[in-house]
């Protein structure tokens, strides 16, 4: 599940999670608000947590 999160660099809002609810996280924030710095690694996929565990 994403969730809106502040962005260390800009200090705006950004959302954090699996990618498949950013429309939902952002939902209420205005344009003005939101950040546009590039994001860091991927974003939409994300390795679960049994590829994280065991490496596959």
């Amino acid at each position: 599940m994403c969730r809106q999160v502040l962005c260390d660099s800009c200090k705006k809002i950004t959302w954090a999670g699996c990618g498949e609810h950013i429309a939902e996280a952002m939902a209420g924030v205005p344009d003005e608000n939101r950040c546009t710095c590039e994001r860091q690694g991927p974003a939409a996929q994300s390795a679960s947590i049994f590829s994280r565990l065991f490496g596959k």
